[in-house]
C-alpha cells in the first residue's frame, strides 16, 4: 500500500506531539537540509513543511511532480511563491487567519520590547565592551520608555499585545491603522493617522501585513517626518522598509537608532555566494552601532514554535484526512455507466 512521504525539511526540536498527529498519515521522514539536500530530497515528496529557512520557488517546484501539500508554521508567506502554488494545484497549509489561535502565541511582541530596550540601553554594545576588557559606564548611559510617546504602526492581533506591554512601562501609545474602528481600540491607546504618530512618536513599532499597498511603507518620507533622534523598529517583513532611505537617516543622525528582525531578501540563498548577497544594512550594522539586526528570531522560542507546530500538524492532519476521505469516496462510487 502506498503511504506518502511527509519531508519536515527544518526538523530541529520538532515536537513529538506533531509528530504523532502526522505519522499516522504518511511516511514522515524528518531531516535538517540546506537548499541542495532540499532539492534532493523533494522529488518524491507529496506534503512538505518548512519554517522561514527555504524559499519555495519555480525553480525548486520543478523538482518535485509529486508535490501536493506546503505546511508552513506561519502568518507570512513571503518565504513562499502563492502564485505558482495555485499554478500547479498545490495547496498552503499556513497559520494566516488563525487569530483566536495567535492570540496565545506572545514571542514576536517580546521579543519587540527585547529590541526597543536593546536599543534604548545599549545592551548589545555595552556587553561587546565589556568582553573587550572595558567597564565604561558612562558611555553607554541610556534613556528609558517610561512617560515616553511610542507609536505602534498597525494595530492588529500583534500591535496590540506590544501596545499592553508598552502600557505596563507607562509609556504613552499612539497607535496607527486605517483598517481599525477606533471603538475597537483599547482603553489608554490613542488612534491617530499615520503622520500624526510619526510626528509626536519617540518610538516608532512596525507590525503590518506585507501587501502592495504597505510596500515600502516606510520610505524617505517617513523617516523625515518622525522626530529626529527617534528610534525605529522592524519586526513585521523587511520589504516595508525601503532600506536605503533608513540607512540615509541612520548615517544623517534622523534616528537615533534602529532594529530589525527583518530585512529585503532575506531568503536570498547564501550558501551558494555569500559575497553577492550580503544585505546594505547588515554591512552598515557590522560597523555601526546604532543599527540592530536579529536574523528573524521574533517567533523563534521553545514554547511558541511548539505551540505553532502542533496546532499546524492539527490542521494538516485534518487536510490530509479529509483528501483521503474524498479518495476513497472517489474509488469506490459507481460508475455512471454500469
Amino acid at each position: 500500500m502506498h503511504r506518502r512521504k511527509i519531508l519536515i525539511a527544518e526538523s530541529h526540536g520538532f515536537p513529538p506531539a506533531a509528530l504523532r498527529r502526522l505519522s499516522p498519515l504518511g511516511r514522515v521522514e524528518l531531516a535538517d537540509l540546506d537548499r541542495a539536500g532540499l532539492e534532493r530530497a523533494i522529488a518524491d515528496t507529496e506534503v512538505l513543511w518548512i519554517r522561514l529557512r527555504h524559499r519555495i520557488d519555480e525553480a525548486l517546484l520543478e523538482r518535485a511532480p509529486l508535490l501536493r501539500t506546503i505546511a508552513t508554521p506561519t502568518t507570512g508567506l513571503t518565504h513562499v511563491d502563492v502564485d505558482a502554488l495555485e499554478r500547479r494545484g498545490i495547496q498552503l497549509v499556513s497559520l494566516r487567519g488563525e487569530t483566536a489561535f495567535l492570540n496565545n502565541v506572545r514571542a514576536t511582541a517580546e521579543h519587540t520590547i527585547g529590541l526597543i530596550l536593546s536599543l534604548l540601553r545599549h545592551i548589545p554594545a555595552s556587553a561587546t565592551d565589556v568582553r573587550g576588557g572595558n567597564w565604561n559606564r558612562d558611555r553607554f548611559r541610556g534613556v528609558e520608555i517610561y512617560d515616553r510617546t511610542v507609536g505602534v504602526v498597525g494595530y492588529g492581533r500583534l500591535g496590540r499585545i506590544v501596545a499592553r506591554y508598552l502600557q505596563a512601562f507607562e509609556a504613552r501609545v499612539l497607535a496607527a491603522d486605517p483598517n481599525v474602528n477606533p471603538e475597537a481600540v483599547e482603553p489608554g491607546v490613542e488612534l491617530v493617522p499615520l503622520e500624526t504618530l510619526l510626528r509626536n512618536a519617540a518610538i516608532v513599532t512596525v507590525h503590518v501585513n506585507l501587501m502592495e499597498s504597505t510596500r515600502n511603507l516606510f520610505g524617505r518620507r517617513e523617516f523625515e517626518r518622525m522626530q529626529p533622534e527617534s528610534w525605529f523598529v522592524n519586526t513585521s517583513r523587511g520589504e516595508i522598509v525601503d532600506e536605503a532611505a533608513l540607512l540615509d537617516a541612520l548615517r544623517a543622525g534622523r534616528l537615533a537608532g534602529a532594529a530589525l528582525d527583518v530585512i529585503a531578501n532575506e531568503h536570498a540563498d547564501r550558501s551558494r555566494d555569500p559575497e553577492k548577497v550580503v544585505s546594505p544594512v547588515v554591512e552598515y550594522a557590522r560597523e555601526h552601532d546604532n543599527l540592530l539586526i536579529t536574523p528573524h528570531i521574533g517567533g523563534c522560542t521553545v514554547e511558541s514554535m511548539e505551540k505553532t507546530e502542533i496546532f499546524l500538524a492539527g490542521k494538516l492532519a485534518g487536510r490530509l484526512s479529509h483528501a483521503d476521505s474524498a479518495s476513497q469516496q472517489l474509488l469506490y462510487e459507481p460508475s455512471n455507466s454500469r
